[in-house]
């Protein structure tokens, strides 16, 4: 099976004093032949970060190559109506480059409460929303009473490009992540996994969509990756600690994150393909000024050993 990777910006806030920042990137995925480019998701934050549904727009338009997607949309926090149709509309118009891929959430209750729901509902919230829009991309009426959303004869247009419906990637590090995507979903984008957890966590969630007789495509599981190349490795371990978005108190970053020479940068990638992950989002970690060099780097010597 072929590997593709895409790549997400660097340092989480950069790009606030550009506009053009987003354009920059899209060129360099185009330039260096990246399969994708994906976006986070925060919704109120003191950092700047683009709205990706917004934001996911303007990358259509910027390339008619690149896929897109969200890494990852927090789904508790919209109304699933209003996002099926964000979403098959983002679709239509891109010929089918466009992958949500939904989570449920930062662990801070200030967003939920902003947004007016309550974190504890979340994973019940998710489930049901996947299930609604998957209907409303497929169906021409649809009719729903549940738990936290209603509807009664509705249809969306214009139906998504892509049949039946667009694939839904559920991001999670956690088993319950892996049956989610089993359950409802059609990948799985795991984030600060270790390719052994990666490796149970596919299990799991093909025994999952065994046990709900549903199918899921045997490529779809998917890394988001830190890197950083430098000839140095252990001088690029210590620069780059600060800039892991969440550090797990159980594991070292630097079993889930790529620091070193090119050829060990590859070897985990490798390790991670190895056990059953082919799609990969990559993420400088580095500061913002640093991070086109390093994207530059990826693209030049690292995607050719992958992208053949």
């Amino acid at each position: 099976m072929s590997v593709a990777i895409g790549y997400v910006p660097g340092a989480f806030g950069q790009g606030g004093d550009d506009p053009e920042f987003l354009r920059k990137l899209v060129a360099v995925g185009d330039k260096y032949g990246y399969d994708s480019i994906w976006l986070s998701d925060r919704i109120v934050s003191d950092r700047f970060s683009l709205e990706p549904m917004i934001a996911l727009a303007m990358v259509a338009a910027y390339s008619d190559r690149l896929k897109f997607g969200t890494s990852v949309l927090a789904l508790p926090l919209r109304n699933p109506v209003v996002l099926a149709k964000q979403v098959a509309t983002l679709d239509y118009l891109s010929q089918g480059r466009f992958f949500p891929a939904v989570g449920l959430g930062q662990e801070e209750p200030e967003e939920y409460e902003a947004c007016g729901v309550t974190k504890e509902d979340r994973a019940q919230r998710t489930d049901e929303a996947i299930v609604l829009m998957r209907r409303l991309w497929e169906e021409d009426s649809v009719t729903h009473e549940g738990r936290f959303f209603s509807c009664h004869d509705v249809s969306i247009t214009p139906k998504p490009f892509l049949k039946p419906s667009p694939p839904v990637w559920i991001g999670g590090r956690s088993l319950a992540a892996a049956r989610r995507v089993g359950r409802v979903g059609d990948g799985w984008l795991v984030s600060s996994a270790t390719p052994e957890e990666v490796r149970k966590g596919r299990e799991v969630l093909f025994e999952t969509a065994e046990k709900y007789e549903r199918e899921i495509e045997d490529d779809h599981v998917g890394v988001l990756m830190g890197f950083y190349v430098t000839p140095d490795r252990d001088r690029g371990v210590t620069k780059t600690h600060q800039f892991v978005t969440r550090h797990r108190p159980d594991v070292p970053f630097t079993e889930y994150s790529a620091v070193g020479t090119k050829d060990q940068v590859g070897e985990l990638i490798q390790d991670y393909v190895d056990a059953g992950a082919y799609k990969f989002v990559v993420r400088p970690l580095c500061a913002g000024e640093e991070s086109m060099e390093q994207l530059e780097i990826m693209g030049q010597e690292i995607l050719p050993q992958f992208h053949r």
